[in-house]
């Protein structure tokens, strides 16, 4: 046997159904707008496989929905990492703190409005409870998204630039207000404003939380 049949039956021989199927179902919410495009049939379908093999891995869609929820969490991880990595940062120890602090939040805007499908999929509500908390949600530097963001408010703490007694629960503060603005750039009414304005009101926004964090 030659040609993609093949190499989907090669695939599935050698135990890489499950990423095959995650793999599908990050296509499909990418290409849908979000979990609801998420379907178990499609997702077996395109991995090559009959829809009974699929049930091997996970019993319901649901159980998909989580899995490619926490995948997506790990591929915003990633470029929240990046935009981290991407900062020319400052000699000074309490100003380079608070730029990787702004790095993560300018990467979770980024990956909002650059993946809005798989944002949405990331944070639908009473279907992936479960995702956050997965090993699976962590990017290639092993950390989650919101590990990345206490990593950086813990180092902020470090140099002095945030006060220890301020530093309780400050990432859900953070977390809060980003996440708002992402939701509202992707679904609300800031969904049609242009690129170079959205990009004025992010830089701001961070401007705002770290001032009051």
């Amino acid at each position: 046997m030659t040609g993609p049949e093949a190499a989907r039956r090669k695939t599935y021989r050698h135990g890489a159904l499950k990423p095959a199927l995650i793999e599908a179902g990050l296509r499909l919410a990418r290409a849908g707008g979000g979990p609801d495009a998420i379907v178990l049939r499609e997702a077996a379908r395109q991995a090559g496989v009959a829809p009974n093999a699929a049930y091997t891995y996970f019993e319901d869609r649901n159980a998909l929905v989580t899995a490619v929820a926490s995948a997506a969490l790990a591929q915003m991880a990633t470029m929240m990492a990046a935009e981290q990595e991407g900062v020319t940062l400052s000699d000074d120890p309490a100003v380079a703190a608070r730029q990787r602090f702004r790095g993560v939040g300018l990467g979770y805007l980024r990956f909002a409005r650059t993946e809005p499908g798989l944002f949405r999929t990331a944070f639908t509500i009473g279907r992936n409870d479960t995702a956050a908390d997965s090993p699976d949600a962590a990017g290639p530097t092993g950390r989650s998204g919101i590990e990345l963001l206490g990593d950086a408010l813990d180092e902020m703490v470090d140099t002095g630039s945030l006060p220890p007694e301020r530093r309780p629960g400050a990432e859900y503060l953070a977390w809060s207000a980003v996440h708002g603005l992402a939701f509202l750039a992707i679904d609300g009414p800031l969904r049609t404003m242009p690129d170079d304005q959205l990009d004025a009101v992010g830089q701001r926004m961070l401007d705002m939380v770290d001032r009051g964090i």
